[in-house]
């Protein structure tokens, strides 16, 4: 429902879409959906080999190019890829290791990136996948101090106790409430 609402808006404001799932099922179900309303996509999972997937890039990165969304496997890729001509990134479904979060969202965070990016991560609260998320925080937090107790000279927002950053708003859970 709110990809329903939320793509058609993106794609009317001319932004320029990755949408990255873990499971190649649901990048399936998306193509569908595509396919339904005449969305120009590509995708890149761990089917699609090295030409391929260098093709799917090219013609997504084109100048003047009409693809508004690129569909890719979380982990599909590997290390280097450089989608700047999108805007947006949509996690459909988080990681466990939150370092693959990370490294997908950053394939549109690469050098020549000339527009602010917006990054949408999805999840739904009481579920499993909240929990995921609420774990993969931690370990980004965690992953944080010790970082900075190395004096390596990592630097970045500061990090609350459960991993989120200082002043980033929370749309995980009700005021006073935990999640167990």
């Amino acid at each position: 429902m709110l990809l329903d609402k939320l793509l058609p808006s993106l794609r009317a404001q001319g932004h320029r879409v990755l949408l990255f799932s873990q499971f190649t099922k649901v990048l399936d179900m998306f193509e569908d959906l595509f396919e339904a309303n005449s969305w120009g996509y590509e995708r890149i999972d761990g089917s699609i080999t090295g030409a391929a997937r260098q093709q799917a890039i090219d013609r997504f990165s084109a100048a003047g190019s009409s693809t508004f969304l690129f569909l890719l496997g979380t982990r599909a890729g590997g290390v280097g890829i450089n989608l700047t001509s999108a805007d947006t990134v949509i996690m459909f479904d988080p990681d466990w290791n939150p370092q693959n979060d990370i490294q997908a969202m950053a394939r549109c965070h690469r050098i020549g990136q000339t527009k602010p990016v917006s990054v949408y991560r999805l999840c739904t609260r009481g579920t499993y996948e909240h929990h995921m998320l609420t774990r993969a925080n931690q370990k980004l937090g965690l992953e944080h101090a010790l970082m900075k107790s190395t004096g390596s000279g990592y630097s970045q927002k500061g990090l609350t106790q459960t991993g989120y950053a200082v002043g980033a708003p929370r749309h995980d859970a009700t005021p006073g409430r935990r999640f167990r």
